[in-house]
């Protein structure tokens, strides 16, 4: 792909859609051209910005059709609980005060949606929450990119920086009539991603300040998260699992990447507090028993000499305070019923290359657990988080539910991914 002649030198940064310089009319121009040729050829021409021309192709590859339109998946009596007891509602009030008045005064609007690409709050200018309600851009409407394609507040959260979409860089032609710029908001002591922050307006907001405004914002609330949920205390102990082969360990104010061996072993101890033997051990990790219960040992030690005596402990092997662990909070929030909780809070398979027996009956029953929920509840937005994630994309019954839960003018792509799928897995 190649920038037109002249723009190399201009756009330098591929986060920002136009310098202080660009013209907008002949960007616009420029772009919707783009955006044709892209839409009707598969073919990508100058001038698209790289961040945008890999967006469209994910936008396309999730089949998202260019005339579509954004998802309303929360309705209010679901919205309400949802956001109130997301971890971002302790930020907006930082928020408001820093966009609120901008937003109202220069007509534009703030929104702010969950890692999901959900909306939960959109705020701003009366009129232009009118005018941006007509293409969905509402409270509890999807916006990630596998639904509503490029916009700034999905491919934020797609590619995890700050991105302004300008005009016919929007892959939904409905949303083509405005600018956005969103930064993503990341829980700040985990670095999870929790959402992102987003000013939404006309042409007025095609300047880099827009993005530099929310990379502020974002700044400021992830600052209001450290205060309002300081670190864990020093003797607590957070193992995170989920996603990764490697698992981190964070204790006494340390950080701890573990060798896959190691963090087998903590999983298994994690999910026996009351501790394990040697040999219950044995049986947890080795599917076969060539391994020696001096080899174990050793592993042990090395473990213990890594994490220190005063956190691993002996005669049983157990942790020497309680473990918060991420799959264990998946399965909390599955028990209690919160479905959207639950899969916001799983990143992926518990250590997706392990074969320690524990650990792949663990992954198992979690994952079985949580797409049996996700079936049986039905909900197109929740299937479509699953389908479209790494762990989901072959996932045959979740898409089959998917094509059966989406609405209409979605089914036909939905069924033919799920009949592709059914013929490649006989």
């Amino acid at each position: 792909m190649h920038e037109s002649p002249g723009r190399e030198s201009e756009l330098t940064d591929p986060w920002v859609a136009l310098t202080a310089d660009t013209d907008p009319g002949e960007r616009l121009g420029e772009m919707r051209h783009a955006h044709e040729v892209f839409t009707t050829a598969g073919r990508l021409e100058r001038p698209v910005r790289s961040v945008v021309g890999e967006s469209w192709r994910r936008s396309a590859r999730a089949r998202v059709s260019p005339d579509g339109a954004a998802l309303v998946e929360l309705g209010p009596d679901e919205l309400g609980p949802y956001r109130e007891g997301h971890p971002l509602a302790r930020a907006m009030p930082v928020i408001r005060e820093l966009m609120g008045a901008y937003a109202t005064d220069g007509e534009h609007l703030l929104a702010v949606c969950d890692a999901h690409g959900r909306l939960l709050w959109v705020e701003g200018h009366a009129t232009t929450r009118r005018r941006a309600g007509r293409m969905n851009f509402v409270e509890g409407a999807r916006w990630s990119e596998s639904v509503a394609g490029t916009n700034a507040p999905g491919t934020a959260i797609a590619v995890d920086r700050p991105v302004q979409v300008f005009a016919a860089e929007h892959f939904l032609r409905p949303v083509q009539q405005w600018t956005c710029a969103a930064a993503p908001l990341h829980d700040p002591h985990t670095g999870r991603v929790l959402g992102a922050v987003d000013i939404t307006g006309g042409n007025r907001l095609a300047h880099p300040h827009s993005l530099a405004f929310v990379q502020a914002v974002a700044r400021a609330a992830e600052s209001q998260l450290a205060l309002l949920a300081p670190e864990p205390a020093g003797d607590s102990i957070q193992l995170s699992a989920l996603g990764r082969d490697e698992a981190l360990l964070v204790a006494g104010g340390r950080k701890i990447r573990l060798s896959r061996r190691h963090s087998e072993i903590l999983v298994a101890l994690a999910r026996h507090p009351e501790g394990l033997g040697g040999d219950e051990l044995l049986v947890e990790l080795y599917e076969d028993e060539t391994v020696t219960p001096v080899t174990l040992r050793a592993e042990l030690s090395r473990l213990r000499r890594l994490l220190g005596p005063e956190l691993l402990l002996s005669r049983p092997y157990r942790f020497a305070a309680p473990v918060d662990a991420d799959f264990d909070g998946v399965a909390r929030r599955l028990a209690s019923g919160a479905l959207a909780a639950a899969l916001s809070a799983y990143t992926g398979p518990l250590l997706p290359g392990s074969q320690a027996p524990s650990v792949v009956r663990l992954r198992r029953r979690l994952d079985d657990q949580l797409r049996a929920s996700l079936i049986a509840r039905g909900d197109p937005g929740l299937l479509a988080d699953w389908a479209y994630s790494p762990w989901g994309e072959d996932d045959l019954p979740v898409w089959q539910a998917l094509a059966a839960a989406a609405p209409p003018g979605q089914r036909p792509a939905l069924l033919a991914r799920a009949r592709t799928l059914d013929a490649e897995q006989r």
